[in-house]
């Protein structure tokens, strides 16, 4: 049975979203206390796999977890696992909303509830705790002040003996966190499943006007869809910048294969994060069609290529 890493304690968004997928469920989960600690365990052998988030709808990039991946790691992203963000009120059995003069959790989760905080709890005090499933645990314990209630998750009502007194509390009901799970190089790339995606890190040889630029050019020239395209400082020296990219398709599809081959040949060195299993809609039809191009092209060239005379 493998072992994967999560960020924990138990009760976190991160369990909800790792117990989401029945496969990773049935495995031994062990929590540590930061993303940065979960990669860490994965790169030294200490778990087999890690499960962190990388991405959230109000927040952005989780820039621990990228920044790790990228500059102190080799890890390979397997899967990418999407799981939307509802933050509810949970109190101990008895304790009544109008009866709540302390709320408990994360400052992020906090902020994400002002609206219900303003509408349905004026007054209340707010207590900073170090994780959403710290604040249940510290309220099912009797570890805050009396009439104290936590925001979290429903898992962790559910380990804590909470009731939920309300849910769905948050200001942004759309929030959604992408996490992925990663594994040393040796375990390879998953096998495309024609709904993919390429996650790519590009540090460019040449900081000169239009690089960037060329270097987008060969993924539009191709069809190519990117789905996220964001600067990193490289933590060298001021102005000097990678770029992740997320490009819908795999290595395996020709069409990608062919773009990554041109970029690191000529434009930039390429560090590969991942070819994996995409969630939600993708446009694999569209690759699909791009694909098929790019091998009739190549068969049109060696046709041609092979009545070359000796």
């Amino acid at each position: 049975m493998a072992t994967i890493a999560y960020l924990g304690p138990p009760g976190t968004f991160s369990e909800e979203a790792l117990l989401s997928e029945a496969d990773l469920a049935d495995h031994e989960l062990v929590d540590l206390p930061t993303f940065p600690d979960v990669l860490a365990a994965v790169a030294e052998g200490r778990t087999d796999l890690g499960f962190v988030a990388v991405e959230n709808a109000i927040e952005g990039t989780v820039n621990v977890t990228v920044d790790a991946l990228v500059f102190e790691h080799e890890l390979l992203i397997q899967r990418e696992v999407v799981l939307p963000i509802h933050q509810h009120l949970l109190a101990p059995a008895g304790l009544a909303l109008d009866q709540i003069e302390h709320v408990v959790s994360f400052p992020v989760a906090l902020a994400q509830c002002r609206r219900f905080f303003g509408e349905r709890l004026t007054g209340v005090r707010e207590v900073a705790a170090p994780s959403t499933s710290d604040a249940a645990r510290m309220v099912a314990a009797g570890e805050c002040p009396p009439r104290s209630a936590a925001i979290g998750t429903r898992l962790a009502a559910k380990l804590y003996d909470l009731e939920v007194l309300t849910d769905s509390i948050e200001d942004h009901p759309e929030n959604a966190t992408r996490f992925v799970l990663v594994a040393r190089t040796e375990a390879g790339l998953p096998a495309p499943t024609g709904h993919d995606r390429t996650s790519i890190v590009l540090f460019q040889r040449h900081n000169a006007p239009g690089s960037l630029h060329a270097i987008l050019g060969e993924f539009a020239a191709r069809g190519l869809d990117l789905t996220k395209l964001e600067s990193r400082p490289r933590k060298q020296a001021l102005g000097q910048y990678c770029f992740l990219i997320d490009v819908v398709g795999h290595i395996a599809d020709e069409v990608v294969a062919d773009c990554l081959r041109q970029v690191h040949a000529s434009l930039a060195e390429v560090k590969l994060l991942g070819c994996y299993p995409a969630t939600g809609e993708g446009s694999d039809a569209r690759r699909a069609e791009a694909t098929q191009a790019f091998r009739d092209a190549a068969a049109w060239v060696d046709a041609w290529r092979q009545q070359i005379r000796a």
